[in-house]
């Protein structure tokens, strides 16, 4: 499969316009990864409190019967919505009929609502994937949301009440997450908000949009001078300073974004942002994840400097450090084994895509 996907790495890698750069064939690969694990139960981490001893020793598809597959919760729904995503770019995938009905088995109703019951059967679970998992799960919503296709409004109104439960914790949480998660992994306020936003502004959830709006002002308009420099820790897969600015861009007019992100930070720390990690061992899971911080810096560059103005001398070279992470990211999707392969593919098809 390593040398499957190291040949289809080079006819992608023109990315002047990330859109069009991604081939049928590499599509087609990328959704071989997901396929994969999609329904793949091991190894796993299901990330369960368990309340008593009835429910300590519960499989991860009695848990979880849609997403129990790819090593963990998040990582199933974002191989579901890399899969939307590419049916809806590349209807003509040559498994197109096989994702569509993986897709079917994933979302039928029974095991949706069962999903959404969790949030409530339990009193632990209000924390549960808090909240990269609910991003992610937004953000495949907001894919169903956007599609004018018969599965993908079946999709839609089958993943309604897992949606519905995760905006109502979302909504309950925010006003007293008194201070943000500037974490480089899974709990990171702002990576979580900026998908969130996402998924408001795309269902028409003003009210959740608002919300979101306020508490970024809150938590980050009086950023200034970060200390990009000290990026990153030993397992980011997100980079905390650009996806604060990641965030900023969508909820700030873009005069107003342009001025906050000129003293947000500093040259030295942005340029430090702008380089790939050392990825010193792909075999170990949480290495591993230095490999997902080049992609995700790369859709943050990218965002952010196509916020800027045309003159703002700092956006051609973030353009150009989005091109190159991704460049040098791309060949080791598949080299470290189940522990990148579960997952970086669709970090990748996001950082080619870059909404």
């Amino acid at each position: 499969m390593r040398s499957l996907f190291l040949a289809l790495c080079m006819p992608i890698l023109a990315l002047a316009a990330p859109s069009s750069a991604l081939t049928s064939d590499a599509a087609a690969r990328l959704a071989d990864l997901s396929l994969r694990c999609l329904h793949q139960e091991y190894p796993n981490k299901t990330g369960h409190s368990a309340e008593a001893t009835s429910d300590a020793v519960m499989t991860p598809r009695q848990l979880h019967p849609s997403f129990y597959g790819c090593f963990d919760w998040h990582s199933s729904i974002h191989g579901h919505w890399m899969l939307v995503r590419l049916l809806k770019t590349y209807p003509d995938l040559p498994r197109a009929a096989e994702i569509r009905a993986a897709l079917d088995d994933s979302f039928l109703p029974a095991a949706l609502a069962q999903e959404a019951d969790y949030f409530r059967r339990y009193k632990l679970a209000n924390t549960f994937e808090r909240t990269y998992g609910w991003a992610w799960l937004l953000k495949l919503d907001q894919e169903l949301v956007a599609w004018d296709d018969p599965h993908g409004r079946m999709w839609h109104a089958a993943l309604k009440p897992l949606v519905d439960s995760i905006v109502q914790l979302w909504t309950g949480f925010l006003p007293k997450q008194t201070y943000p998660n500037r974490t480089g992994v899974h709990p990171n306020t702002a990576f979580g908000l900026a998908f969130a936003f996402d998924w408001a502004r795309a269902s028409g959830n003003t009210s959740f949009e608002k919300l979101i709006v306020s508490r970024a002002r809150d938590y980050y308009l009086g950023n200034v001078a970060l200390a990009g420099v000290q990026e990153p820790d030993g397992t980011d897969f997100l980079s905390p300073s650009l996806e604060v600015a990641d965030l900023m861009r969508r909820i700030l007019p873009k005069l107003e974004f342009a001025a906050w992100f000129t003293h947000y930070l500093s040259p030295a720390g942005l340029a430090n942002l702008m380089h790939s990690p050392v990825v010193s061992d792909r075999t170990d899971y949480q290495i591993v994840h230095l490999d997902g911080l080049s992609l995700s810096r790369a859709w943050c560059l990218r965002g952010i400097a196509n916020a800027l103005p045309a003159s703002n001398p700092r956006r051609a070279a973030m353009l150009r450090a989005s091109r190159d992470l991704i460049d040098r990211s791309l060949p080791h999707i598949t080299a470290g084994g189940y522990g990148g392969e579960h997952w970086l593919a669709s970090f990748a098809l996001y950082a080619l895509l870059n909404e």
